[in-house]
């Protein structure tokens, strides 16, 4: 297949490398300086080379706030039968802008990346597959996901941004609230050190791409649980309240138990 990659960040690279030797490709990004980085590979820096290549298929890989932008400046040089995926992790006006396209498309969540996830060895992660996506398209990522291992999931552009309110929601609020406790000082303790790993880990990441997960419309009713869990602890902690904290506790270790 020919596909064509728009992005040449961190995972547009990955995509690039995890594709090119089994399918024609093209990395397509305005500053030719990152795609050094690119091998096996068409570069492609102006929208008027797109024509000659013609994909078949186009990977939208570039910052999240810059995904629907990055597709409309791209929409008149692809061919009509061209499949638009996207790899976003926010979904938001996403469905709209396809009905729109009048292309087939494809939707996919790669829950994972190069800040925690070793993307030489997949087997332990997930992937989303929009299931109002075509059947071409669904096809393709069903092949190259299971292809690394990746454990597949399919949801709808409703039941993905629920999903992500309560897989990625809760815990960057629950990593952001320990991280703004911070104070300059050494705190011994493998638990701790953990957790900052995790905080410093999840400000490496893109602010846009932050925010834009923690204001998914699904996220408030999440935090409010969050909420109103760390009221309870405190009224148990200020009562000194043993058999609540055991209730609590107990309580806490069912929910983690494993499905």
């Amino acid at each position: 297949m020919k596909i064509l990659i728009l992005g040449a960040g961190k995972m547009g690279v990955w995509l690039s490398d995890a594709l090119c030797l089994h399918h024609e490709l093209a990395v397509m990004d305005q500053d030719i300086g990152r795609l050094r980085y690119v091998f096996n590979t068409v570069r492609l820096t102006q929208f008027e080379e797109l024509a000659d290549f013609a994909p078949e298929l186009t990977i939208n890989a570039v910052n999240l706030q810059h995904t629907q932008k990055a597709f409309e400046e791209v929409l008149p040089f692809l061919p009509e039968n061209c499949i638009l995926a996207d790899i976003a992790s926010v979904k938001n006006g996403i469905k709209t802008f396809y009905e729109k396209s009048r292309h087939p498309f494809v939707s996919v969540h790669p829950m994972f990346g190069p800040t925690f996830a070793s993307l030489n060895n997949l087997s332990n992660h997930h992937a989303i597959i929009i299931s109002e996506s075509c059947e071409t398209g669904k096809a393709f990522f069903k092949q190259f996901f299971s292809s690394l291992g990746v454990q597949i999931h399919d949801y709808s552009f409703d039941a993905h941004d629920r999903t992500i309110a309560y897989s990625l929601s809760i815990p960057f609020a629950s990593t952001l609230v320990f991280g703004a406790s911070m104070q300059h000082q050494k705190a011994p303790g493998t638990t701790f050190e953990k957790h900052l790993a995790i905080a410093r880990g999840l400000l490496s990441e893109d602010d846009h791409l932050l925010s834009e997960i923690l204001f998914n419309k699904y996220t408030v009713p999440q935090l409010e649980q969050i909420q109103a869990s760390l009221a309870r602890l405190l009224g148990i902690i200020s009562e000194k309240d043993t058999t609540a904290m055991q209730s609590y506790l107990n309580q806490i270790r069912k929910n983690l138990l494993p499905d």
